[in-house]
């Protein structure tokens, strides 16, 4: 789910949050983006997890770049979705403006990419499972790209969205965002899957739209964004998870292993054998599920440093039949 053209540049932010209250805030975000502080300590304690899981949706305004959505011109607005370890009982699903969990916070946050022509909402069971673990996961809802956008998607604005994934980190990571105080800055993934997998694969690995703050990176069924260079894999390069249906069509396992052969260690890759594009990652039982396990323990091994997470990882992924874990770490 490919094909596009279009050069970026990112800079300010003006940041609405909605959900249990409106906030206003205003955040700076860099086209070039510092290396992060050095990371640091990392808990040891055994996590309080599994959370309940609040959910918040803010608007992250970009004014340094516009966009032409339905005939107007305007800056990038990024409606994001932000899912979070809330306190109170379990509730089964998303508590919308439930109250955060502030006594393990700042926890790490994974920023994920829609694909073309669907929106966030088709991934909640697996963002949920991810924020129940721990996590901060912001879903942006790309301008152009997303099913609901005024005359139809378009895929060309693919080479624009690197640039809204660093936008939205720099926006959710300021000390005046609307997360302030929730976030670990140092300890941030970028994920997604489809043309959002080819954006975070940008975002992580690309020279032309590299953020340094990017710790690790998740790659559901994923590629290259075709006629853009880049990809050197530059030094260090963030732990790579690429995942694959051995049965997709629309991004054929063929996509996948071009990148990750390619990429330097520690790197994983899980298959799902016969699995297709979409529902691995939405709905398809037992495959969602070991998604979910394999995914969630990379990251409790490369932002958490979680003791007995690499243990997981290891045998999360191999079952007889359904699915296989390659790993070189």
């Amino acid at each position: 789910m490919t094909r596009r053209a279009a050069a970026v540049t990112i800079a300010a932010a003006a940041v609405a949050g909605c959900g249990g209250g409106h906030a206003h805030t205003h955040s700076t975000a860099h086209a070039a983006p510092p290396s992060p502080p050095p990371p640091g300590p990392v808990r040891r304690t055994a996590p309080r997890a599994p959370f309940p899981v609040g959910l918040r949706v803010v608007t992250l305004v970009d004014r340094s770049r516009t966009v032409t959505v339905g005939g107007r011109r305007g800056p990038r607005t990024l409606v994001t979705y932000v899912r979070y370890p809330a306190s109170g009982p379990h509730a089964g699903g998303d508590i919308a403006g439930a109250p955060a969990e502030r006594a393990g916070a700042p926890y790490p946050l994974v920023v994920f990419g829609h694909g073309f022509d669907v929106l966030p909402s088709l991934y909640a069971r697996l963002l949920r499972a991810w924020a129940s673990a721990g996590y901060v996961v912001a879903a942006p809802t790309f301008p152009l790209e997303n099913a609901a956008a005024p005359g139809g998607p378009d895929e060309s604005d693919l080479v624009n969205q690197p640039r809204d994934m660093s936008f939205a980190i720099s926006a959710l990571t300021s000390r005046g965002g609307p997360l302030a105080g929730l976030v670990d800055a140092r300890r941030i993934a970028v994920a997604g899957h489809s043309d959002g997998g080819e954006t975070a694969l940008a975002v992580a690995y690309d020279r032309y739209f590299r953020d340094r703050r990017v710790r690790a990176a998740l790659i559901l069924s994923g590629a290259k964004i075709p006629g853009v260079g880049g990809f050197t894999f530059p030094a260090p390069s963030p732990p790579l998870l690429a995942t694959q249906g051995t049965a997709d069509t629309v991004n054929p396992p063929s996509f996948t292993h071009a990148f990750y052969d390619a990429a330097p260690a520690p790197k994983y890759l899980l298959l799902l054998f016969g699995a297709e594009h979409v529902p691995p990652y939405s709905v398809e039982q037992p495959q969602l599920g070991i998604v979910g396990r394999v995914t969630t323990a990379f990251l409790d091994v490369y932002l958490k440093g979680e003791r007995g997470a690499a243990r997981r990882l290891a045998g999360a992924g191999d079952v007889p039949g359904v699915s296989t874990l390659a790993a070189t770490p």
